[in-house]
């Protein structure tokens, strides 16, 4: 494990983006619980590779989501409807991750649906570079349906109780305190732990930042690039 400031941790992880040798752009997993700090990882990475003069789409699974009248069949705290029912991983694939990989024409849409208005969109097509770069964040990235679609898989790893505080001061404006801490507990929380019981995302990646500590992170890496996992058992919805 190396541990260092926050900007030596994001010039390493620019480092091990640039030595990904690819005939497409580059698709960065950026995976991890909710509140781990994947976003904030995502939008300072973005600054540095442009710096380096790097093509860099930025991209969220939150504007993938099913609109909210087909999500919520389980109710709302469901947290096997927070694994099942939430994301439009079809879309995903579709428009922008099969046509940025190989074989892909790389022209792409970043998203199919707004949150805040609650619809369905269809931004204009874009053609990629070959040599850009897709960091993607979001939870559940490495489910069996999308692990073979990163070049680069990295988890940002907080513990879950330490999410929770982290929620309670992001979401203050919108939502009551115990609002936040019943959807952390009865939705987000056991969702993660089925996530990490079942697939064991950690296993299956490149990098793992350690962020309980933002300001000091720690981070390792795993030398497994290229050894994809086709074994990986896809976790039963228990409807069916």
């Amino acid at each position: 494990m190396d541990r260092g400031t926050r900007g030596e941790m994001l010039g390493r992880l620019a480092e091990e983006i640039g030595s990904v040798t690819v005939a497409h752009p580059t698709r960065v997993a950026i995976d991890g619980p909710p509140a781990a700090g994947k976003t904030t990882l995502a939008d300072e990475l973005a600054v540095v590779l442009r710096r380096q003069g790097r093509d860099v789409i930025r991209a969220t699974i939150d504007d993938f989501l099913f609109p909210r009248a087909q999500r919520y069949p389980r109710g709302e705290y469901s947290a096997e409807g927070c694994y099942f029912d939430t994301h439009d991983h079809d879309a995903l694939t579709r428009v922008l991750l099969d046509p940025l990989g190989p074989g892909g024409d790389r022209r792409f849409q970043h998203t199919v649906y707004d949150r805040t208005a609650d619809t369905v969109l269809a931004p204009p097509v874009t053609t990629a570079s070959a040599d850009a770069v897709l960091l993607f964040d979001g939870v559940f990235l490495l489910r069996p349906e999308l692990i073979d679609r990163w070049d680069l898989r990295i988890f940002v790893l907080t513990a879950l109780e330490k999410t929770v505080g982290r929620a309670v001061i992001r979401e203050s404006q919108v939502s009551s305190r115990a609002e936040v801490e019943r959807r952390w507990r009865e939705r987000y929380i056991p969702s993660q732990q089925f996530y990490f019981a079942t697939v064991r995302p950690i296993e299956h990646v490149e990098i793992i930042v350690h962020n309980d500590e933002p300001e000091h992170p720690v981070w390792e890496t795993h030398t497994h690039r290229g050894q994809r996992r086709h074994d990986l058992a896809e976790p039963r919805d228990s409807r069916s």
